[in-house]
């Protein structure tokens, strides 16, 4: 290994290639987007900068914060950019990576021998799409600092004060009139930061969110070995093992194992950045796997196994794995690097992972044997699935629409870009969509009872399910080896079920169906959930349809106002307070599924000020209010963290709590900004704003009858037209898929084998349930 001293990080080593007006003119040809998934590119770029230093030896920990005034701060301890004056353009090199597009020691091979950041616009382009940037750096026994706002130094790179730490700091504040959203999503974020320790298993990265004081710490030693166990959610067939390789300064790290699935959940990265599409590494890793699984059971496998035909499918059937490649100057398809294209990675990866499978193989024939067994088992499902889908080419089966068990209603037309299929729940529905559909362009698919689960099952026992096979039929585009897109005969399959639990069943059943088999139409957008009303209003001879409780509550407050006259009031602002009011109402209505005595916690939230006080002045002030409101205290508990208080309620003994969780708890949180907006209207209702809005409500509910749908056979087919099915006034909602491995995880999470994992989530998120049908 190379001396680290002798490799000297200085202004010499900053590489530069100008350039930095057109990222705030077209931001997406830089980070992607302008929504969440280019806000959360913002983070990557420099944290990848802090993971080059980790890479090269620098760095061992990597600090991160989102903060409540909207910013992200992210240290590290690494050497720190470079302070000194950069030989070519006569400033700091600190200020010349921070504001010159291609600026950074990304193009000096002696400073990165790879990096992720390979192109050198990140942290520039950062800073040009941020309202506000401030650096920090620790080197050479001194801690500098420099402000930018916009891209532009607001000062120059001052010396702070002296320091013996080494490191680089930047925070950040994206900018809100480039970004559509500008509120990071801790849970995506904390994804990628765990990726990075499974994939640097030197590193320490803590992630810390000050908006709710949320706080984890990612480290594995174990590596990819780690990675791959954690992704398992299902039965193991073979262990979890990692190997590493390497060639021409290309180094190759892989791990897999095998679980009784039946899809394949691979991930790979190309110097620490995720390639959600792939490219040449992964096309390597599959080819190297294949053929060292194929060798092997060519040369041990019995006589009649040997006949069994094995593809590359089968042999993924149950892997899951993790490819990571560090690759001197990897050319990636677009700034985003989602798909690796350099052509040499390919027969570098291919050949390590062959040469070292085939010894782990003839070293560990047990779990050599188990990892065939499941190859040729998926063969031979492979196989049944071939057999069951000749059988639905029968005319008499399938091929003729009449004879379809679910009495498909045909559309008239025969153009795909015009033609949709409504897959309803039950005939009772299906009738109504038939009578009240235009027949000209729009299909009608019943479908009897709930369809089988395919997350639990291959496709030879999917063929076998009548259901299915009427959907595969109508669509007409194939399914498995034989999909072909081109041959869809509806571009827009619209999913129509009603609105209870069975209904939100059978979606999850056909999604999951559509996303394990049918991928192509999700990604190219052709699946919608009809979204039919929830509400009917009608008094006299009026009568609305409201697309679920909000528009409802809303609909209320116009109708319920239009006798009641508030002097000094504008009707708009009146208007608009009293939906403030009812937002704050659904939030207060949360906050009581998790704490007790929502009196006492809504009088904090309305008097903000005396959370600043100690916890025993803050416990007089709230047991002088329970006692206001008449509530008999049985005992009490105070120290510096926390406030227990025990009161007897009409409902029994309820224990309120307060302590800092409480106020770190985002729904509170919420709760205290929204009734900071209802005061900054200064609209004086004579009265508790709640109970105003409640009597506006009944007021708009006199003499009139709300009806609330839960089947779509209590509307006749004129409704269901009107409401659900008319282009001009229905809402459908499109399916999207943004992280396939997410989705992926979720379905199996939800719908597959595995009871425990699932009935840990529903423990740990059961009072996040919003809508709740029982």
């Amino acid at each position: 290994m190379e001396n680290l001293e002798q490799k000297k990080y200085a202004a010499g080593s900053i590489k530069v290639l100008k350039g930095l007006e057109a990222v705030r003119t077209r931001p997406g040809m830089y980070i992607g987007d302008t929504n969440i998934n280019g806000l959360h590119h913002m983070i990557y770029e420099v944290v990848d900068n802090s993971i080059d230093e980790s890479m090269a030896g620098y760095c061992d920990t990597i600090d991160i914060e989102l903060t409540n005034e909207g910013s992200a701060i992210i240290t590290d301890n690494g050497r720190g950019i470079p302070v000194d004056i950069h030989p070519t353009e006569n400033i700091s090199a600190a200020t010349v990576v921070l504001t010159v597009l291609h600026a950074g020691g990304k193009f000096d091979k002696d400073t990165y021998k790879v990096s992720g950041g390979l192109h050198g616009v990140g942290v520039s382009v950062v800073n040009a799409l941020s309202k506000k940037l401030v650096l920090n750096i620790k080197r050479d026994g001194k801690l500098h600092r420099q402000e930018f706002a916009e891209g532009i130094p607001k000062s120059d790179l001052e010396v702070i004060k002296t320091t013996n730490k080494t490191g680089t700091s930047i925070e950040f504040w994206p900018d809100d009139t480039i970004f559509e959203i500008t509120k990071f999503d801790r849970e995506i974020l904390a994804k990628r930061f765990k990726e990075l320790a499974y994939l640097n298993p030197k590193i320490t990265i803590n992630f810390k969110d000050q908006r709710d004081g949320f706080k984890e710490s990612y480290h594995f030693e174990g590596g990819l070995e780690s990675f791959v166990t954690d992704m398992n959610k299902s039965n193991p067939v073979s262990k979890a093992v990692s190997f590493s390789g390497g060639e021409d300064d290309v180094v190759v790290d892989f791990a897999l194992l095998y679980n009784e699935t039946y899809s394949e959940n691979l991930l790979s990265f190309v110097n620490n950045i995720k390639t959600p599409d792939g490219g040449t590494h992964e096309a390597g890793f599959r080819a190297g796997l294949t053929r060292a699984i194929t060798n092997y059971i060519t040369a041990n496998a019995n006589a009649r196994e040997k006949d069994t035909k094995i593809t590359g499918d089968d042999i993924r059937e149950g892997l899951i794995a993790v490819v990571s490649v560090k690759v001197p100057e990897p050319q990636f398809e677009g700034q985003t690097k989602s798909k690796l294209g350099s052509s040499y990675v390919k027969p570098i990866v291919q050949k390590i992972t062959f040469e070292v499978l085939c010894k782990y193989f003839e070293e560990n024939p047990n779990e050599a044997k188990a990892i065939m067994n499941k190859a040729l088992l998926a063969a031979r499902g492979r196989e049944a699935a071939k057999k069951a889908r000749d059988l639905t080419r029968k005319k008499d089966n399938l091929n003729s629409v009449g004879t379809l068990p679910g009495k498909l209603a045909d559309c008239q037309s025969k153009d795909p870009s015009e033609s949709e299929i409504y897959l309803v729940e039950g005939d009772s529905a299906g009738g109504s969509a038939k009578q009240g559909r235009d027949r000209v362009f729009q299909a009608i698919l019943p479908l009897r009872g709930k369809i089988l689960n395919v997350e639990k099952s291959r496709l030879d026992k999917i063929l076998k399910s009548e259901e299915i096979k009427n959907m595969i039929t109508a669509f007409g585009c194939g399914i498995g080896d034989e999909f072909d897109a081109s041959k869809l005969r509806y571009h827009k399959i619209i999913i129509m079920t009603d609105a209870d639990v069975d209904g939100s069943h059978i979606q999850t059943l056909l999604l999951t169906f559509f996303f394990r088999f049918l991928t192509p139409i999700i990604e190219n957008g052709n699946v919608y959930l009809a979204q039919p009303p929830l509400y009917r209003y009608k008094k006299g001879k009026k009568e609305i349809y409201l697309k679920d409780e909000k528009a409802l509550n809303e609909f209320l407050i116009e109708t319920g106002i239009e006798n009641e006259d508030f002097e000094g009031i504008g009707n708009n602002d009146l208007i608009d307070y009293l939906k403030l009011i009812s937002a704050y109402r659904s939030v207060l209505n949360e906050l009581k599924k998790r704490f007790n005595l929502l009196s006492a916690i809504r009088y904090m939230i309305e008097n903000p000020d005396i959370i600043s006080k100690d916890f025993k002045e803050l416990f007089e002030i709230i047991k002088t209010e329970l006692e206001t409101q008449n509530y008999n205290i049985l005992n009490s508990y105070v120290n510096e963290d926390e406030i227990r208080i025990y009161v007897q309620t009409p409902n029994g003994l309820e224990e309120l709590i307060i302590n800092d969780t409480l106020f770190v708890n985002p729904l509170y949180i919420e709760a205290v900004h929204i009734y900071s907006k209802m005061r900054e209207r200064d609209i004086d209702l004579n009265g508790d704003p709640l109970e105003v809005l409640e009597n506006i409500e009944k007021n708009a509910k006199k003499g009139a009858y709300i009806q609330r749908y839960k089947g779509l056979g209590e509307m006749n087919p004129d409704q269901l037209w009107e409401t659900t099915m008319n282009p001009e006034n229905r809402r459908l909602l499109k399916i999207d898929v943004k992280d396939m491995q997410s989705a992926s995880d979720i379905f199996e999470l939800f719908m597959g084998d595995e009871v425990e994992p699932r009935r840990e989530y529903i423990q740990a998120h059961a009072k996040d349930v919003k809508h709740l049908d029982v």
